[in-house]
C-alpha cells in the first residue's frame, strides 16, 4: 500500500484525485503498477492492468492494491471495478472509501462478483494523501495542521518564558517550506504580544518565499500598530474568538482549503479538544528542560483510556531535531500492507 501512495504522488493535483495501483502476484511478488496521470487518462488500476498485459503478464487470481476504492462510475473512462472484474483479480485491498456519490460503490461490485475486497488499510496515510480532494465531499473547513516545536520532555519554552531558538536551522526551513505551502497560518493573540511574530513564509536563505500565507491572529485584544506581524508578508485578518470551530468556519468563507495552526499551548489545546486538527507536525528537539511550559494544556482527559490516539505517519530527521507527523487515529487499522 505504501507503494500504492508513491505512485500516487506521481499524479497532478487538481479536481480528480491522485490514485497509484500495485498488482501482486500469488507469491507476492509485483507484476505491474500504475497511476492516474490526469483528467481522461486511464484511472491507476486500469494503468497497471495495461502495464501487466504489456508485459504478457496475466493478472488472473493477482491482488490489486489500491490507494482509492476503484470506481464504479462510467464517464472519460470506465468503471475500474469492471476492469478488475474482468481481468479475474481474487482479491482487492485499498485505502480509502471514494466518497464521491456518482462514483462510489465499485467494492461491492466486486464484491459481488465474488472477489476478496478489504478496506481502510492504512485509511489515515490514505487520507492525508487525498486530503484536497477530499475535501470537497466532506464537511466544509479546512484541512488543519499543528505546528508544536518542543523539548524532549515536552516542554515549548524555558522556565524564564526563553523558546528561541528551540529548534534547529533544518527545522525552521522545514517549518517555513510548510508555510509557503498552505493558504493561512494561525495564532492567538497572546503569541503575537508574547513573541512578537512576522508570521512570514521564507526560504532557506532568509528571503520571504513568493507565496504567503494570509496571517490570521485569534483573539480578542488588539493587534499592536507596530506589531512585526503588520509588516511585509500575507495579508492579515485578526478573528475576534476562540472558538476553532468559528475560525475554520471563517477561514473556509474565504476559500482557505489548508491551515497551518502555529499558537501557543492554549490555541493548540482548543483545536485539539474540538477535534479538528487533521495533521500533527511535532518538532522534537534534542532537549530536556525540567520545568517550564507544556506543549498542551488540560484536554478534559481524566484516564488513560480517554487518551486521544495518534498514528505517526511519518518520521524526518532535521539534524540535530527530529520531526514526526501523525494524524488521529479514527478508522480501526487492518493489517494487510
Amino acid at each position: 500500500m505504501r507503494r500504492a501512495f508513491e505512485l500516487a504522488g506521481r499524479g497532478p493535483q487538481g479536481s480528480n484525485p491522485q490514485v497509484g495501483a500495485v498488482l501482486l502476484a500469488a507469491d507476492g511478488q509485483t507484476l505491474a503498477e500504475g497511476w492516474h496521470q490526469g483528467a481522461g487518462t486511464a484511472h491507476a488500476e486500469v494503468a497497471a492492468l495495461a502495464a501487466a498485459q504489456a508485459d504478457g503478464r496475466d493478472a488472473r487470481g493477482a491482488t490489486a492494491v489500491v490507494s482509492l476504492e476503484p470506481c464504479n462510475h462510467t464517464g472519460r473512462t470506465g468503471p475500474c471495478s469492471r476492469a478488475l472484474i474482468d481481468a479475474g483479480v481474487w482479491r482487492v485491498l485499498y485505502a480509502v472509501a471514494d466518497p464521491n456519490p456518482s462514483a462510489a460503490g465499485g467494492a461491492e461490485q466486486l464484491r459481488q462478483a465474488g472477489i476478496e475486497v478489504v478496506g481502510d488499510v492504512l485509511a489515515a496515510q490514505g487520507r492525508q494523501l487525498l486530503h484536497s480532494w477530499l475535501a470537497a465531499f466532506e464537511p466544509v473547513r479546512p484541512y488543519v495542521i499543528l505546528k508544536i516545536a518542543q523539548s524532549l520532555d515536552a516542554r515549548v519554552a524555558a522556565a524564564d518564558g526563553t523558546s528561541r531558538w528551540l529548534t534547529g536551522r533544518a527545522a525552521r526551513v522545514h517549518a517555513h517550506r510548510i508555510r509557503a505551502e498552505v493558504d493561512a497560518i494561525v495564532v492567538g493573540i497572546g503569541t503575537v504580544l508574547a513573541d512578537d511574530p512576522a508570521l512570514t513564509a521564507r526560504t532557506a536563505s532568509g528571503a520571504l518565499a513568493s507565496r504567503q500565507p494570509e496571517r490570521i491572529v485569534v483573539g480578542h485584544r488588539e493587534v499592536p500598530a507596530t506589531a512585526a506581524v503588520r509588516g511585509a508578508g500575507g495579508p492579515l485578518m485578526q478573528l475576534p474568538t476562540h472558538d476553532p470551530i468559528e475560525v475554520l468556519t471563517a477561514l473556509a468563507a474565504r476559500g482557505h482549503r489548508q491551515v497551518l495552526v502555529e499558537g501557543g499551548p492554549t490555541l493548540a489545546s482548543a483545536f485539539l479538544q474540538a477535534g479538528v486538527v487533521d495533521e500533527l507536525h511535532c518538532y522534537l528537539a534534542p532537549l530536556l528542560l525540567g520545568a517550564g511550559t507544556s506543549a498542551v494544556t488540560n484536554l478534559g482527559i481524566a484516564t488513560l483510556a480517554q487518551a486521544q490516539r495518534w498514528q505517526i505517519s511519518s518520521a524526518h530527521a532535521l539534524d540535530p531535531d527530529l520531526l514526526l507527523i501523525a494524524n488521529p487515529l479514527k478508522e480501526k487499522q487492518c493489517s494487510p500492507e
